[in-house]
């Protein structure tokens, strides 16, 4: 879809301001339409833009409860390098670096670590869902 005004450059959607509230928009309005548990996948590597986000969603009385889906970084360059669905992104590698950094200083404090290093997606979803259960 064009916008015109074109939006300013940039290497990553998230940066444009208003991508994280249009996220918290976009969750309490189908949460609202639907009800029950929204799950929403997506990576946000910038802390401030978590905290707008997490923030926003709380402003709603939607309740959170974040997941990390962890691997290290050799299986995840393996995983973007070998997705049959996609093919390799050079976006996705690009955040390889940026990933393991928020892992370490702040994403792993934010969330509940799920290491998928040996697990494929059907064996990770059942835990995670057994963890939102419980």
């Amino acid at each position: 879809m064009d916008i015109t005004p074109g939006l300013p450059a940039t290497d990553n959607f998230q940066h444009w301001p208003p991508w994280r509230p249009l996220v918290v928009e976009t969750a309490r309005r189908v949460r609202d339409y639907t009800g029950g548990t929204l799950v929403m996948p997506m990576t946000v590597l910038v802390e401030q833009y978590w905290r707008e986000i997490s923030a926003g969603l709380a402003q709603h009385a939607i309740p959170v409860r974040h997941f990390v889906l962890h691997a290290d970084q050799d299986t995840l360059r393996g995983r973007i390098e070998g997705d049959a669905l996609l093919g390799p992104s050079p976006f996705r590698l690009k955040y390889l670096e940026p990933y393991t950094e928020a892992a370490r200083t702040w994403l792993r404090g934010e969330a509940e670590v799920v290491d998928t290093t040996h697990l494929t997606p059907a064996q990770a979803a059942p835990q995670i869902a057994e963890a939102v259960r419980s």
